[in-house]
């Protein structure tokens, strides 16, 4: 009975381990982009990650704790904003000077990264780095901890636009699917005496 229960008991753990919330993410990320992350940031506690593949030039975004997951170029990223309390506290866009931060500490509400991309149906995704409920939580950062993360997320994303946009490649054709072909329609049915003869 001991040795069942320790198995059990180990089992359980074994489990709870790999489907704990950050490697969730991680393994979603790591998935969609093909490759582990150069660079990964996840706001724990709240389902939702954002990895870097600095090689293949992609950026993958996940929430519900891995189970949904988006993948964007690189060159698809416009910019990213650190939000404290409703005010953007630092910013950094493609093509514009870096706004830093200028203060360190004395966030009330909550510390927010967003990243800002073109693409008209996912504009943005926002990453919650600290709010005022996190005071109570294991784990949790403090407010001027996620002012420090957001800032040198900021700085690095500066770094990443000020390089120059790859040009695109010609878009490529693609033949259509079998069910999508359909055969060519002849305006004027064919002679069958002329075949005949």
């Amino acid at each position: 009975m001991a040795i069942a229960g320790g198995a059990f008991t180990a089992l359980g753990a074994a489990f709870v381990w790999f489907l704990e919330e950050s490697r969730r993410i991680r393994r979603s990320l790591k998935k969609v982009l093909g490759a582990e992350p150069h660079a990964l940031l996840i706001a724990r506690g709240r389902g939702k990650g954002i990895g870097f593949d600095f090689a293949a030039g992609a950026v993958a975004v996940s929430w519900d704790a891995g189970g949904w997951c988006l993948l964007y170029r690189v060159d698809e990223l416009m910019g990213a904003e650190l939000v404290v309390d409703g005010q953007v506290g630092a910013r950094t866009h493609r093509g514009e000077q870096r706004r830093a931060l200028d203060q360190h500490g004395g966030a009330q509400d909550h510390v927010r990264l967003r990243f800002v991309f073109d693409d008209p149906t996912y504009p943005d995704f926002t990453l919650e780095l600290w709010s005022s409920g996190d005071e109570g939580k294991r784990k949790a950062a403090t407010a001027s901890e996620a002012l420090q993360e957001g800032n040198r997320w900021i700085a690095r994303m500066e770094s990443l636009l000020r390089r120059p946009v790859p040009k695109r490649a010609a878009p490529v054709p693609v033949a259509p699917s079998a069910a999508e072909r359909t055969p060519p329609q002849d305006d004027e049915p064919e002679d069958e005496s002329a075949d005949a003869a």
